[in-house]
């Protein structure tokens, strides 16, 4: 049944998508992946074999516990070569928390980050952790507020830290709750503007390249775009993880305009005191 679906979206696909076959299946992981990875599935019949000769052969060794299918929990796809990472998320959080860090700041606010990202930050500052969906956690100087990031629960000019990582590009897109909105990465990057504090930083981050929307995960915006939508404020740094997800620095955005799906990291300033 499942080789039927498969068989039928492919098809159909092909009748209203131009393109090479590669880019045709691309596209049918896509639409398919919320339902059922198609990967995982193939791989993991392979896999089912391979766990059950396991599962003989540990039962026979000395000192084996005794194992029952009532207890088993099948991890049919972690024996890898390497460690697997999402390029984006791993160097965009390296990135902002050593620049951070070093900048000796005490208290930081975070608007809808991966979580993870701010709570360890809360080892070097006092962070506040800003989302529509507040995180229910209790951990020392760390903090979950409910809040927008197209109406931040802040006056104007007075967050001298701040940070928005991998978030702008989903507002509006109606992905996580918040509501349909064309313009929702340009309000909410008004908002970001409109809090940070005269001489403070933003350390910024979403996909950039070939400006597209991918509905309803995320948009990619072009480098200068994103300037454009900044004027007011200064960049003071940029770096990258590109399409081949490697982390570079001392480049300039416009390096990345052609760019399929590169993460941009911007440390911007506000002019000012």
């Amino acid at each position: 049944m499942l080789d039927t679906f498969h068989s039928f979206l492919r098809h159909f696909l092909c009748l209203l998508v131009r393109g090479s076959p590669l880019q045709r299946d691309c596209m049918l992981n896509k639409w398919l992946l919320p339902l059922i990875d198609i990967q995982h599935v193939r791989t993991g019949l392979q896999s089912y074999w391979n766990y059950m000769r396991n599962w003989q052969t540990y039962t026979r060794m000395p000192g084996a516990e005794s194992l029952s299918l009532k207890n088993a929990y099948p991890c049919l796809h972690d024996r890898t070569s390497a460690t697997g990472i999402d390029a984006h998320y791993f160097y965009q959080g390296v990135w902002a928390f050593r620049q951070i860090e070093q900048s000796g700041v005490q208290f930081h606010v975070d608007v809808g980050s991966q979580i993870l990202f701010s709570a360890l930050l809360s080892s070097a500052a006092r962070v506040v952790f800003v989302d529509i969906r507040p995180a229910k956690v209790r951990v020392e100087n760390f903090s979950s507020v409910n809040g927008s990031i197209l109406a931040l629960p802040f006056d104007s000019n007075t967050v001298h830290s701040l940070s928005c990582l991998h978030v702008a590009e989903h507002i509006g897109l109606g992905r996580y709750g918040d509501p349909l909105d064309p313009h929702g990465t340009i309000k909410a990057i008004g908002e970001l503007v409109r809090v940070l504090a005269p001489g403070g930083n933003l350390y910024f981050s979403l996909p950039i390249g070939k400006t597209k929307v991918c509905y309803n995960a995320h948009r990619i915006h072009s480098p200068q775009q994103i300037m454009d939508y900044f004027h007011p404020l200064q960049l003071v740094d940029f770096a990258v993880a590109d399409d081949d997800g490697v982390f570079q620095q001392g480049i300039e955005p416009g390096d990345y305009t052609d760019a399929d799906y590169a993460c941009g990291m911007f440390r911007f300033r506000k002019r000012g005191h």
